[in-house]
């Protein structure tokens, strides 16, 4: 599945409501098929394709695990502690990503 696919699961299920005031940037390396991020600015979100280049979060994962986390199929912090799912940045962040995206 290609990154734009990958990345409008998740933009698809995008939660406004819990992002006023919030300005922040996640990646997402989704290994063997590429990169994306999304930028999440009072209310809105935006896609990128590629890296960001002052993401706040990366996350980086198979695309099974990718697909899992999108669909609700896969716990977060299970993924993240069974090695399935790696962050650098803002951890904190990260466990913020099921509040902003509605699984």
């Amino acid at each position: 599945m290609s990154t734009e696919k990958l990345a409008a699961l998740l933009v698809e299920n995008f939660n406004p409501d819990t992002t006023q005031g919030v300005c922040e940037v996640f990646g997402f390396d989704i290994e063997d098929v590429g990169e994306f991020h999304v930028i999440i600015s009072d209310s809105s979100v935006e896609l990128g394709d590629g890296p960001a280049d002052e993401a706040n979060v990366v996350l980086s994962m198979t695309e099974e695990t990718y697909r899992g986390l999108a669909t609700g199929d896969i716990d977060g912090m299970q993924a993240f502690m069974e090695g399935k799912l790696r962050a650098e940045g803002d951890l904190m962040l990260a466990t913020k990503l099921g509040e902003y995206f509605t699984l």
